[in-house]
């Protein structure tokens, strides 16, 4: 028979046992702190936009790698057939959406700056060859009312017959130096007659379409989307984009 202390120490160790399964019980493994999530990378800030005015209604928009040729144009035609996008003030303003004042020759030098590479406008003879040069992308911007509006050139112009809009776009042919008949010590730079953007094919063109477009009368494909140009005498800035050739 045990004695009372020993039964006391007997109770005193269940307790002591019984406190330690309940205690394990409760352990659990601690829980790894947590860590704050790392912040996200800030985006990097665009470089900022740089504008110079080269000539006279031409300026020259570089931001980083990016350059473009900007235009200070009016509308001068909202309805009718059309031969020429763009035209130079006192020319061909009865065939053309636009007009410039300004010298075809400075706009040349623009884009020679904004590193475009002309190539040669259409040739006829012996056989036909499209004109050829780097492409430009040629973006409109206009205000009507309070808002700024930007849509590419194209939807400016349609096919006379199927009512659809221009799906090409022009490429820097560069026009031609010539001797000036009037003054052998000078030279002619032939799209200052007009040709400045063109959408029927001449071969004095400084931008040009790189497809078969007649100029005559008789077959012109392309006529004005009116209900997308604005009315004459619209300010109207032409945007020149060099696109980068492909590899």
């Amino acid at each position: 028979m045990k004695t009372p202390s020993a039964l006391r120490r007997v109770s005193c160790l269940s307790c002591l046992l019984l406190a330690g399964l309940v205690a394990g019980c409760d352990l659990e493994p601690a829980a790894e702190p947590r860590r704050a999530p790392a912040p996200a990378p800030k985006p990097d800030k665009p470089p900022p936009v740089k504008k110079v005015e080269l000539a006279k209604n031409i300026f020259l928009e570089v931001q980083g790698e990016r350059r473009r040729v900007l235009l200070s144009t009016t509308v001068c035609l909202q309805k009718g057939a059309l031969e020429l996008f763009l035209t130079r003030k006192d020319t061909k303003q009865h065939e053309s959406i636009l007009a410039i004042d300004a010298d075809a020759r400075e706009i040349h030098k623009a884009l020679v700056l904004a590193r475009a590479e002309p190539g040669s406008p259409v040739q006829y003879d012996p056989a036909f060859k499209p004109a050829r040069g780097q492409t430009i992308k040629i973006t409109v911007q206009y205000r009507n009312k309070d808002k700024v509006v930007t849509v590419p050139a194209q939807e400016w112009i349609r096919n006379t017959n199927t009512k659809k809009i221009l799906d090409k776009d022009w490429v820097f042919a560069g026009s031609r130096l010539v001797p000036n008949p009037l003054d052998g010590n000078k030279l002619m730079y032939l799209a200052n007659d007009g040709d400045v953007i063109c959408i029927s094919n001449f071969d004095t063109a400084m931008l040009d379409l790189p497809i078969k477009v007649s100029k005559d009368n008789a077959q012109l494909a392309w006529e004005v989307n009116t209900e997308k140009v604005p009315p004459v005498e619209t300010p109207v800035t032409v945007i020149l984009e060099p696109v980068p050739n492909r590899k």
